[in-house]
């Protein structure tokens, strides 16, 4: 079962939570996923257009929003939190402005609050964009993935695994490669297991990129 269903939706209630925290009633919860999903699009696309980084990293590790009845509080949780913040000093209520005018929400107050992570490499999410901007720029997929794995090491972690899908390296036949350092017990349901799913383009095509990290285990 640990490697048929999201990791992270199998813990739900035990060692994970909710990153939209909101109640609808039946006939409504379609229009409140779709509004989630084009907060996290213009918060994305917002640091992407405006934030220029050369190591092709943007620090998002999780988006968490949680709506009231006259209220959206928005949290950006990042690696690097400086790369939004600094520069700009009105960075966020510009990024605010955007998110009021595509929800067009005229009755609903918003607001967006920027939090720093400890460990920046120990997020899946964060990790996968730098083996994505080394695959861009055509380094070797076992390198790009040997480098994640010494930067999750660093950052504390008891194990990781890294699965990359595709074209690799240009080849005419799509085929999968992963490493594993360490535990990464995905049945066992204590276990506290970040997971993520991510897609990069490529001049050979789309490559998929799933990373698997073993944070801790509840007693």
């Amino acid at each position: 079962m640990g490697q048929k269903i999201n990791p992270l939706g199998f813990r739900l209630g035990a060692t994970q939570g909710h990153h939209s925290l909101w109640f609808a009633q039946p006939q409504d919860y379609s229009e409140g996923l779709q509004e989630d999903q084009k907060i996290r699009d213009c918060i994305k696309n917002y640091v992407q257009k405006n934030i220029r980084i050369s190591s092709g990293i943007e620090g998002i590790a999780c988006i968490e929003i949680q709506k009231r009845i006259d209220l959206i509080q928005v949290i950006i949780y990042m690696g690097f939190p400086k790369l939004l913040i600094e520069g700009r000093p009105r960075r966020i209520e510009e990024l605010q402005r955007d998110v009021q005018k595509e929800l067009n929400c005229v009755n609903r107050k918003l607001n967006i609050a920027v939090k720093r992570i400890t460990n920046p490499y120990g997020h899946p999410n964060i990790l996968a964009e730098f083996i994505a901007g080394q695959l861009k720029n055509r380094v070797s997929f076992r390198k790009a993935m040997k480098k994640a794995i010494e930067l999750t090491e660093q950052a504390g972690t008891k194990g990781i695994q890294v699965q990359i899908a595709g074209r690799i390296d240009g080849k005419e036949i799509a085929r999968v490669e992963w490493i594993r350092e360490g535990r990464v017990p995905l049945q066992t349901i204590r276990a506290k297991i970040d997971y993520c799913s991510y897609t990069v383009g490529t001049i050979y095509g789309v490559l998929g990129i799933k990373i698997w990290i073993f944070v801790d285990e509840e007693e």
